[in-house]
Parts: structure tokens; sequence; C-alpha cells
């Protein structure tokens, strides 16, 4: 499928992801263990990355999951401080390999009004 060119937000009616994941009130400690589990670690590049495009870094409204490069090499890079458990990672991932734990520390978000 080809790429959709969104508009750039307005910050009025839509938001950048980081300002997004500030307002949720996500603490995550530095030297936290993640939290975000691979079955397979080879599996993001060399499965879904062809087949899917690795979709992660498109389906996470937080932008946990991104695929970089270095030295010319593709890598799955996991940004969990930036978590804002919503699961969606669990549910949507065609592989079934990424698996969501609860966190150590209670870190995540803080939903005040709720």
């Amino acid at each position: 499928m080809p790429k959709i060119d969104y508009p750039k937000y307005d910050n009025v009616i839509t938001f950048d992801k980081t300002s997004s994941v500030y307002l949720t009130g996500t603490n995550h400690a530095d030297n936290q263990p993640v939290h975000l589990k691979l079955k397979d670690p080879d599996l993001p590049i060399n499965y879904t990355l062809e087949k899917f495009d690795e979709p992660a870094q498109r389906y996470c409204p937080a932008g946990v999951y991104e695929v970089q490069k270095e030295n010319d090499v593709n890598k799955f890079v996991i940004n969990s401080q930036n978590c804002i458990h919503c699961k969606t990672c669990d549910i949507k991932e065609p592989s079934q390999n990424i698996t969501w734990v609860t966190p150590e520390g209670s870190g995540g978000p803080r939903y005040g009004n709720m």
C-alpha cells in the first residue's frame, strides 16, 4: 500500500505523539526491565519487515516500535518508556510475536479523570 501523507498536526484538534504521550502521565524508570517481550527477537526484521513493512511501527499510538538502520543493517527498537499500556501490540501484531506484561514498579499512565 502507498504511504499515507497525513497533514501536520494543528495543536487544536490533532496533536503530535510526544505531547499526547506526555498527557497520559506515563512514568517508567530508566532502568526498568522492558515489559514488551518478543517471542522471537529476529522475527520483526527477518519476517514482518519484509512481509508487512513491520506494522508495529505504525499501529502503536505512542511510537514505541521503530526500525532503525545501523551500519546499513535494519534493527528493531522497542522504546518501552513511551508505552501507554493500551495493549494494541498484543492485539494487532500479525505474527503474535509481541507480548505485553505488567511493568515492574507500577509505572504507566496516570489517567486522573477516570
